[in-house]
């Protein structure tokens, strides 16, 4: 999944190239490389999908080049992760009616990626033969609340054949701190990943039972796709999608969701604080890329700056300080989930021309 405008990195990300296609960590490769890199050791180049925005076309041409052009699936617009999944489905359908399926952001960061494509066979297998809907729960070490989280039951239907699994209980969308310790503390809640596996058979029927409206108009098209009729298709039926994730419309409804909890150094890498967590820092606990920086009695912060530019910083602690393109943002680091609140104000008042 490749479509989102990674708001919450602005002014760095834009609509224009949002962070997916960007050099976030500074190591030479977008995300959307980096994810692609670590599927095609296990998956081949003809069996990934992509799907994106129809804007960002060329864009994922040009980064992804051994992706077949059949692969990369345009959407007219944005409506959330359910269509988008939906629109896959039916273009895997096509191929091959028996397939098992991971479906994956193509913005997160990955660590321990040996670990992370053991698990990802393993969660291949386990919907393999089973109608079961399984995401990837990652151990929290801190109350974040930037994530989602999932409860996990002690029923382990699957437990002799498949040791690890467990049926979820709940889906809790980003609670507040408070809430957010007592569910670290509990032990029984795990950071949702977005990873998500299931045979076709599964999540077909999932959407036919759940979401109807949704699966019936890709269901139209069963004749259509993978001819030169398809663009016009999808342009004419992603009007009438409803806008809705798929946690919303499938994963909190379903009794067959299971989670596989374990930890593979992952990171969704939402947010500027994150970015920090995972890079090299100065004596004075600094993250500073760009060539012409200077920086007085300032201390945790993470200054990002084009390099045709002179930027003296003093005084600051715990800030985001980022230009980009003749935007300036300075923020507090722990006021960082504002950002989208102030992406819609600058959009309000100015237009389009600095998001």
């Amino acid at each position: 999944m490749a479509g989102g405008i990674g708001s919450r990195f602005w002014p760095f990300s834009k609509t224009s190239r949002p962070k997916q296609f960007l050099d976030i960590l500074g190591i030479g490769k977008t995300l959307l490389q980096q994810t692609f890199e670590r599927f095609i050791k296990i998956i081949p180049p003809e069996n990934i999908y992509i799907v994106t925005n129809k804007i960002y076309s060329d864009i994922v041409l040009e980064q992804i080049p051994a992706i077949p052009k059949n692969n990369i699936l345009l959407e007219p617009f944005r409506r959330n992760t359910a269509p988008c999944i939906a629109f896959a489905n039916y273009k895997i359908l096509k191929q091959n009616p028996d397939a098992n399926i991971v479906v994956a952001p193509s913005d997160h960061m990955i660590i321990k990626e040996d670990e992370f494509l053991k698990i990802v066979k393993k969660g291949l297998k386990f919907v393999e033969n089973g109608d079961a809907l399984l995401t990837l729960g990652l151990t929290p070490n801190r109350p974040e609340t930037g994530y989602g989280y999932i409860q996990i039951s002690n029923d382990k239907i699957f437990d002799k054949k498949h040791p690890g699994f467990n049926k979820v209980k709940t889906f809790t969308e980003k609670p507040d701190l408070e809430m957010a310790k007592i569910f670290v503390e509990s032990g029984e809640f795990y950071w949702n990943s977005g990873i998500f596996f299931w045979s076709l058979k599964s999540i077909i029927k999932a959407f036919d039972e759940m979401l109807p409206e949704i699966n019936s108009l890709f269901a139209e098209g069963m004749k259509i796709y993978n001819t030169d009729k398809e663009d016009k298709f999808i342009e004419n039926i992603y009007p009438k999608c409803k806008n809705i994730s798929i946690d919303y419309g499938i994963m909190e409804k379903a009794n067959n969701v299971y989670a596989l909890c374990s930890d593979f150094g992952w990171s969704d890498l939402g947010t500027w604080g994150s970015i920090f967590e995972h890079t090299a820092k100065d004596a004075s606990g600094n993250h500073i890329k760009g060539q012409n920086v200077f920086t007085y009695d300032t201390n945790n912060c993470i200054i990002n700056i084009s390099d045709n530019k002179c930027v003296v910083v003093q005084g600051l602690s715990d800030y985001i300080v980022v230009d980009s393109e003749g935007i300036l943002l300075i923020c507090k680091m722990k006021d960082e989930q504002l950002i989208k609140q102030f992406v819609n104000d600058v959009k309000l008042k100015l237009g389009d021309s600095f998001i």
